[in-house]
């Protein structure tokens, strides 16, 4: 039986539909806005995997080309490896859900969403989000609580819910809030230096309109009426429980307190070995027992360091920032370089300028775009002291290189006051929490060392939070074990006016807008600290970039000129380029971008083509060459391939019999334009004559008999 719902979000209406496709899926949903559609379906093992102490949860969300009427391009012409978009989906549809199953679900659990129909005006995105809640909300899976996703944009007329591709083009504010009936549980940001207050409305605007799908989901799910499969969670015996309390609280928590991440790690490591070894092999959900219940005191002493003792481990008040340092111009050849250290977290930043052609093409969806600036994320294993083998980006080096760039594009100036490609690259050599953060603060130092006239500094702080009923307390700066076992991830980024991007994660309920605002409130503080620091290091861009990089100096033509300017089969571009060993790049809106590591080699360059796109202006003069003589007069080149009329009144101050008397071809004489009319051009040598005497050249008009042969002052472009 096939089953459709709809409800009116804003200005849209979006439906859900079951029971029509998928059907041997345990839940499949279709769901709509616009001509967007989505297929979103979760399944689920019916035997569960024993001995996992986590969720076994895949989500994958795959765009196909053919839903915007495209096909794939590259020689296999089908969709391959998921591109970086579809990888920032999958993440954004799995960190809210995640939470939102119940403890013990051991199952192997996976949720697809494919785009079927792209309008390419509703980002197909946030319907993935929803409509995955619906599928698990209508399947068999345990599911606590439904859950669905929508966008928020800023505008002079206030805020705009779910607002269209067009319309986020305007907005200052490109906000993503996933939710349930009564809970924020996922916020994702990008901003043009938006304030906390008006952060904090904008969240809790999405929320209100959140109720409405969740309200939908849960119609569907009483008339569809399914029962769920239950979760069974590690009963511990409470035998075990207090015996492990007993033997292993007091060390372990002295183990927390080494300073040091590595030995802290390696002690607590050490101190589970023992542990497990003391309990007998058989049977072997002794150990299981035995280990979760280590789990169990290891959470419960994190959090009562700070809920109740009111202190952190490593002793810093719950608003210190750990400390910092700053060095920019890190490494000699690259063209800006910093290197940032907090704490135990440290992020090598480098900066690398190019050209138009480094510039990255992407094939998305919504077509073809070029990427002029990029920011590349690594997590190098020995970062965390590990072995592991060096693979390509996973999904969590994209979702944190993307928060990252998100933060600092807004930043970076226009292609027309900086014609560079910018890549950046975060290498996070040691890691204790907020390595995002790092990668922003660094690279906004990297980026001023090599020269970037960026609009202002960026710095980013990731923020905590520990609660238990009503008590609670927020962090600032948090390292590991704090993101681990406390309640919130809330990652801001910004100028000293305002947020560029944030990211907030939620596992428990109960987020308020008093917590918001003191959140909010509290990163601002930390992040102007941040700030003082990274300007005490290098306050403003350098005023010139690296002698390494190269010169790029920019020149519009007319759109016309830019065949004269590449020429015959590339030919006159070509030409340039081997003359001059610069690198140029022609748009087809005119700018040209001249590149080369010697800057009187880009200045010979640009002024061969002005020369080749010059045009005669009225009152200039110019020294041309006679190209050809007539009975009326001559015709002179007085710019590459541009010709003009010397009329025979116009050559001499008196009068001239014959033509030949006074100039002859292949002579180079001064002449001045005195009339441009469409594609006639009028010269003047008379005119050069008496300004040299300081006298008002008298300019004569051209017999109406010459003009009707038709060779009157029409210019000629000799073939090159």
């Amino acid at each position: 039986m096939s089953v459709r719902k709809e409800v009116s979000i804003g200005d849209h209406s979006i439906s859900l539909e079951v029971g029509r496709v998928a059907r041997q899926a345990d839940g499949a949903v279709l769901i709509r806005q616009g001509d967007t559609v989505v297929l979103v379906t979760a399944t689920a093992d019916r035997k569960e995997r024993e001995g996992l102490d986590f969720l076994p949860l895949t989500v994958d969300y795959r765009e196909n080309t053919y839903a915007a009427g495209k096909i794939p391009g590259g020689f296999f012409k089908r969709e391959g490896r998921p591109n970086e978009k579809e990888t920032l989906t999958s993440r954004m549809i799995d960190r809210p859900i995640r939470p939102l199953f119940p403890k013990g679900w051991r199952c192997e659990t996976q949720v697809v969403a494919l785009v079927l129909s792209a309008d390419l005006e509703n980002d197909p995105d946030i319907l993935a989000v929803t409509g995955a809640s619906a599928a698990l909300t209508l399947s068999d899976i345990p599911f606590e609580s439904s859950a669905a996703a929508v966008r928020v944009g800023l505008n002079d007329q206030g805020f705009i819910i779910n607002p269209t591709t067009s319309q986020l083009e305007s907005s200052r504010l490109d906000l993503v809030v996933v939710g349930t009936e009564t809970e924020v549980v996922m916020v994702e940001a990008g901003a043009t230096e938006v304030s906390e207050q008006e952060m904090v409305d904008a969240i809790l605007f999405g929320q209100s309109h959140i109720v409405k799908l969740v309200a939908l989901q849960n119609d569907l799910r009483r008339e569809l009426g399914n029962t769920k499969r239950t979760a069974s969670p590690v009963e511990i015996p409470t035998a075990i429980r207090d015996e492990v309390e007993s033997r292993i609280a007091e060390p372990l928590w002295q183990a927390m307190k080494i300073r040091t991440k590595i030995l802290s790690y390696r002690r607590i490591a050490e101190l589970q070995k023992d542990l497990l070894e003391s309990y007998p092999e058989e049977p072997a959900e002794t150990r299981a027992f035995a280990k979760a219940a280590f789990q169990e005191v290891h959470k419960k002493l994190a959090r009562a360091e700070i809920l109740d003792k009111g202190s952190r481990f490593d002793d810093r008040a719950f608003e210190q920032v750990r400390p910092i340092t700053c060095e920019v111009g890190f490494l000699p050849r690259t063209h800006g370089s910093a290197l940032f250290t907090r704490g135990e977290t440290q992020a090598l930043v480098t900066t690398t300028l190019g050209t138009s052609e480094d510039a990255q093409t992407l094939d998305w969806l919504e077509g073809e775009s070029e990427r002029r600036f990029m920011l590349h994320y690594n997590f190098p294993p020995f970062s965390v002291g590990e072995v592991k083998f060096l693979r390509g980006p996973g999904r969590r080096e994209i979702g944190h290189g993307a928060l990252a760039e998100r933060a600092l594009r807004p930043m970076i100036p226009s292609d027309e006051q900086f014609p560079y490609t910018i890549r950046l690259v975060s290498d996070i050599l040691e890691s204790n929490g907020s390595s995002s953060m790092a990668s922003i603060c660094g690279g906004s130092l990297s980026l001023m060392d090599a020269g970037v006239p960026m609009k202002s500094a960026v710095a980013g702080i990731a923020m905590g939070l520990v609660k238990e009923g009503d008590p609670y307390v927020i962090l600032s700066d948090i390292a590991g074990s704090e993101d681990h076992y406390g309640d919130m991830d809330f990652k801001v980024a910004g100028t000293r006016k305002g947020i560029t991007a944030l990211q907030m994660d939620i596992k428990v309920k109960g987020l308020s807008r008093k917590i918001l605002q003191e959140a909010l409130a509290q990163a601002h503080r930390g992040r102007m600290h941040i700030l003082d620091i990274m300007e005490a290091t290098l306050a403003q861009p350098r005023a010139d970039i690296s002698t390494y990089a190269p010169r790029i100096f920019s020149i519009r033509v007319p759109k016309d000129k830019i065949r004269e300017v590449i020429g015959p089969g590339g030919k006159m571009i070509r030409s340039i380029i081997e003359r001059t060993g610069c690198k140029i790049d022609v748009d087809d809106d005119g700018k040209v971008d001249i590149a080369s590591i010697d800057e009187a080699s880009a200045l010979k360059a640009m002024e061969i083509i002005k020369e080749i796109t010059a045009e005669a202006e009225v009152g200039k003069t110019y020294l041309g060459k006679v190209v050809r003589v007539v009975a009326f007069g001559a015709f002179v080149e007085i710019l590459p391939g541009i010709e003009g009329l010397l009329h025979i009144s116009e050559i001499a101050e008196h009068r001239v019999k014959e033509v030949t008397d006074e100039i002859q071809e292949g002579e180079e004489i001064l002449v001045k334009v005195i009339d441009v009319d469409g594609d006639r051009i009028r010269l003047s040598r008379k005119a050069v004559l008496r300004e040299k005497r300081g006298e008002t050249a008298d300019v004569e008009p051209i017999p109406p008999r010459q003009v009707e042969r038709g060779r009157a002052g029409r210019p000629h472009r000799r073939p090159r």
